[in-house]
């Protein structure tokens, strides 16, 4: 498959991004039938065989005329799972590998020997020029206002540093949480656009009810940007820091420590403004999708 062929699959240039914690089959399922990109990070189930269980459920509820599904890994050390992992993504052919924390050129290889596709995420141009050498079919620029790890420059700098060098398939990532978002990424030499905060509060999201609800209520200053939960700088809900002990970990956390921390501190980003009340997946995802359209004759005509 190449990007071309995966983004006539779409029905706008728009992907559902994996949430730690947050997306599950569900989720994927939903905003893969309603014509957009459903992602999932492996990690958010405990085990590679409930992991597994996962990738075939959302195999057998898909049919061709959806939308591809893809799969969020973490490539680095700290992941003892990356490699079996690795394996049941190729055993079962998901369509699309999101990488973060390491672009590796046997990963990348592995994928594409069954036709699948790598994006991966950055936070600067060093972190894309290696991502870009490991082969990778996509570069995910993650600008300031990204929920989760997040980077912290304006989206315009950092889709231009990247497109100065690199001529392959940009996702920007940062604040999307309207339609139009998608067309003024694609005016600025972006490809698609990557939603976050916006499916948190869907009805199929795996986030607590404390978390919807305080979303409902949250808006751009209720954001703080801080490395003081995980060692990593990441957008969180003030209120959720707020009411939370800090852990003392004295850098990076591991894994099990950071997904401790996720369950109570909660991630979102700068667009968390948009969501006023708890919707179905596919209800969210027409909403995009109308939003692109009418956006797109306002400007084209």
């Amino acid at each position: 498959m190449t990007v071309d062929d995966f983004k006539a699959r779409l029905k706008i240039p728009a992907i559902a991004a994996p949430m730690f914690l947050v997306s599950g089959p569900d989720l994927v399922v939903e905003t893969c039938k309603a014509g957009l990109c459903g992602t999932f990070p492996a990690l958010n189930q405990r085990t590679s065989e409930g992991f597994e269980d996962w990738l075939k459920e959302i195999q057998d509820r898909l049919n061709d005329d959806d939308a591809p599904y893809g799969v969020n890994l973490i490539v680095h050390p700290s992941n003892p799972r990356v490699q079996d992992d690795l394996e049941l993504c190729v055993k079962h052919k998901v369509p699309l590998i999101i990488t973060s924390l390491g672009a590796v050129p046997d990963l990348v290889n592995a994928v594409h020997s069954y036709g699948g596709l790598v994006f991966h995420d950055v936070i600067k141009r060093r972190h894309a020029e290696k991502a870009v050498e490991a082969g990778v079919d996509g570069i995910i620029a993650v600008a300031a206002g990204a929920g989760g790890h997040a980077g912290t420059f304006s989206p315009f700098a950092l889709v231009s540093e990247i497109r100065d060098f690199y001529d392959g398939a940009i996702i920007l990532s940062g604040s999307m949480s309207h339609g139009g978002h998608v067309l003024a990424a694609e005016a600025m030499g972006a490809d698609f656009g990557y939603f976050g905060s916006h499916f948190i509060t869907a009805e199929e999201s795996l986030a607590p009810q404390g978390q919807k609800d305080m979303m409902l209520e949250a808006t751009a200053k209720d954001i703080t940007y801080t490395d003081k939960v995980t060692g990593v700088g990441a957008n969180f809900m003030t209120p959720s820091l707020d009411a939370a002990t800090l852990p003392d970990h004295g850098g990076q956390m591991s894994l099990n420590e950071e997904a401790k921390a996720w369950k109570t501190i909660w991630s979102a980003g700068h667009g968390v403004g948009s969501a006023r009340e708890v919707l179905p997946t596919k209800a969210i995802c027409e909403q995009i999708i109308a939003e692109y359209g009418a956006a797109r004759a306002k400007i084209c005509g």
